[in-house]
């Protein structure tokens, strides 16, 4: 068996710690301009000189003292995970803010790798490191590197196999210095395996009791000893008699001694870098017009979406359907039963062609261009914008970022909401997820309204305002973000909003053409390919219900025809419900069931373009009310399987998972019938 040897990566958020984990494996982790992206450890692996290595990208963290619980896995991984080498990496343009945990790390370990990135914007920037007197001053092996070139990859991979000879030691004060000294004289016997007992004497004096049981069971020893604690109980006395507050003179010391060791080594020569970022915030912050400038950058993306999609939609359509006759034709040849070719043509064939016809144009269209505003480092600025609002809703501004996750992923940004340090903060945001929309939703909504809004009998003519229509949902889902986490902080999580640092990255020029191909494969393909999974099931089962009949009617007949009423004062029909229902595993089939159930219903009609779907949608009766409606119930209604599966394991409760189900639910009933009970009064 081949014995590899494990590798730690770690590192502040935002430092390119996901692009070296990507460079050294090979693998494809998504990356993002933006702090608390990554919130799960991450495992890939690779060789050098004939020795495999296991690389495990732990959560950004900036410091070993922990507020949340991704910061809490990256310390645990970083002081108890017995890893033959930790590679910190660090941003070069704001190292001094990165090398806290550095010296944090050296302190602990003694197996520690520096790993500078980012020197080609360093460069760019008038930013000079000297990284052999870095290195020097430290005591371990420091790698300058560009991760998104590639540069300097190979001197990190032949840098694992080289020892530190680690002389740095921070000093503290002397009252903190005689405090430590009185416990390493009592545990200088004690076998503390891979963490260095001056930071157990640390520890100790901090009474971090949470950490301290953690070192204990590390180590297989308990501090409970009498004549330990009677040591800890003077060297605290020690301290307090002189008047220290240990964790503010230690986090003082630190910054300091980060702020010498910056000015040794990196000389500035072009501070108006800078300036230019700071001008640019000057606008995108703005507490007057930040939030009128999302809400355009938006508009436009969706602008460019809807418009985008037609042509290569219909050019789709036309390829899937001009050769529908020859695979059933095929299928006849080899004599199967026209049951089982009607189930594979009309049944599964048409609605994966639905799929991919009418869902991969708007996604490859709209997830780059997203990808590029995140890439960016545009998201962390709307979270800045947002973080006024949330604070009123007596929520935290953290929500903000996981609610832009939303948009690629409900499951992903419930999992994302580990990011928000207050338990009670975190599960307002993990209800309240659902609604923005995801991109399973994106296509749905983006199809409603191409049909229903541009150039159609019914609504708007102009394409742009469509876009601002989009926009307004959107914004609906936002403001009931905003309503809900008010009224849950004020009722069943009451609590003060808890304040929290917000690393605004600098703006990166994005690599167009990788993250094209990145948002491609990451994410179009991902979420075409869990759709088209999801739809050729729903294919069979849709058939089936409309083609074996109980009486006079259709199972399907039957069972919309149950739900008919109810939907109606909704502003749907049967049949839509009846899809959101079959779509619960995932929302991308809710809008292919209700082609699919149409078109069971004898009403056959070639979808070959965009308008000819408007053709049949009309047919059956959908109306302006129907649009908005069905508009408004995918924006507001229960999560999908995934979603909830992943609330479930995050709060552990099925309380607060039937909650997550049942309040957007109901939200988004009410609104439909408003919605229709306003139609029929004004019409």
């Amino acid at each position: 068996m081949d014995i590899k040897k494990v590798i730690t990566l770690a590192g502040n958020p935002n430092v390119g710690k996901s692009t070296v984990f990507n460079s050294l494996t090979g693998m494809k982790q998504h990356t993002g301009n933006w702090a608390g992206k990554t919130v799960s450890t991450a495992k890939g692996h690779f060789k050098h000189n004939n020795i495999s290595y296991e690389m495990i990208d732990i959560p950004g963290t900036y410091s070993l003292i922990s507020q949340s619980k991704d910061e809490e896995v990256a310390r645990d991984f970083i002081c108890f995970k017995d890893t033959y080498k930790i590679i910190i990496v660090c941003d070069v343009t704001c190292l001094e803010r990165n090398l806290p945990l550095v010296l944090q790390t050296i302190e602990a370990r003694k197996n520690v790798i520096l790993c500078i990135n980012f020197l080609d914007e360093a460069k760019k920037k008038g930013i000079k490191i000297n990284i052999e007197k870095l290195q020097n001053i430290l005591g371990i092996n420091v790698i300058g590197i560009s991760a998104r070139k590639k540069q300097g990859i190979n001197n990190l991979l032949d840098a694992l196999e080289k020892d530190s000879k680690i002389s740095y030691k921070l000093k503290y004060n002397d009252y903190i210095e005689n405090a430590i000294n009185i416990l390493q004289d009592i545990i200088k016997d004690i076998d503390t395996k891979n963490i260095d007992k001056r930071f157990i004497c640390i520890k100790l004096l901090e009474g971090n009791e949470t950490l301290i049981k953690n070192i204990e069971g590390y180590i297989g020893y308990s501090f409970k000893d009498e004549n330990i604690l009677k040591n800890i109980e003077k060297a605290k006395n020690h301290l307090k008699d002189n008047d220290i507050n240990l964790i503010d003179s230690i986090t003082k010391e630190m910054y300091n001694e980060c702020s010498k060791i910056v000015n040794e080594c990196i000389t500035f020569k072009n501070k108006d870098y800078y300036k230019r970022d700071l001008k640019i915030d000057k606008y995108l912050t703005s507490k007057w017009i930040g939030l009128p400038i999302m809400f355009i950058l938006f508009a436009l993306i969706f602008w460019i979406t809807i418009v985008g999609a037609n042509y290569p939609s219909s050019l789709l359509s036309n390829i899937f359907f001009s050769i529908e006759d020859d695979l059933r034709y095929a299928l006849e040849y080899v004599n199967l039963p026209s049951f089982i070719v009607g189930m594979l043509v009309d049944g599964v064939y048409k609605v994966v062609a639905w799929v991919i016809s009418v869902m991969l144009p708007p996604m490859a269209i709209f997830f780059p261009l997203f990808t590029i505003l995140e890439d960016l480092g545009y998201l962390p600025r709307i979270a800045f914008n947002m973080d006024r609002l949330f604070k009123k809703c007596c929520a935290c501004g953290k929500q903000a970022l996981t609610m832009c996750m939303g948009f690629g992923c409900n499951a992903c940004a419930v999992a994302n909401c580990r990011i928000i340090d207050s338990p009670r903060e975190r599960l307002i945001a993990i209800l309240t997820n659902n609604f923005v929309p995801c991109n399973g939703r994106f296509p749905t909504l983006i199809s409603i309204i191409s049909m229903f809004f541009i150039g159609g009998a019914i609504g708007f003519y102009n394409s742009f305002l469509s876009a601002i229509f989009l926009v307004f949902i959107i914004t609906l889902g936002i403001a009931m973000t905003l309503i809900i986490s008010k009224i849950l902080s004020k009722t069943i999580l009451k609590g003060i909003p808890t304040n929290f640092t917000l690393e605004l990255p600098p703006y990166r020029k994005p690599l167009i053409l990788k993250t094209i191909i990145r948002s491609v494969f990451d994410r179009t393909l991902f979420v075409l390919g869990r759709a088209v999974v999801v739809a050729i099931p729903a294919g069979f089962i849709i058939y089936i219900l409309a083609n074996i009949t109980i009486g006079n009617n259709t199972i399907l007949m039957h069972l919309t025809n149950f739900l008919n009423p109810f939907a109606r004062l909704m502003g749907l029909d049967g049949v839509i419900l009846l899809a959101f229902i079959l779509g619960f595993p995932a929302n991308e089939i809710v809008f292919p069931i209700i082609i699919m159930s149409y078109l069971g219903s004898s009403t056959l009609i070639e979808i070959d373009n965009i308008y000819k779907l408007k053709e049949l949608l009309i047919l059956n009766n959908w109306s302006l009310n129907t649009a908005i409606c069905m508009v408004i119930f995918c924006i507001f209604h229960w999560p999908c399987s995934t979603t909830l599966i992943t609330i479930y394991k995050e709060t552990k409760s099925k309380k607060w998972t039937f909650l997550s189900f049942i309040i957007p639910t109901i939200i988004g009933i009410l609104m439909c019938m408003a919605i229709t009970l306003c139609f029929k009064i004004f019409n």
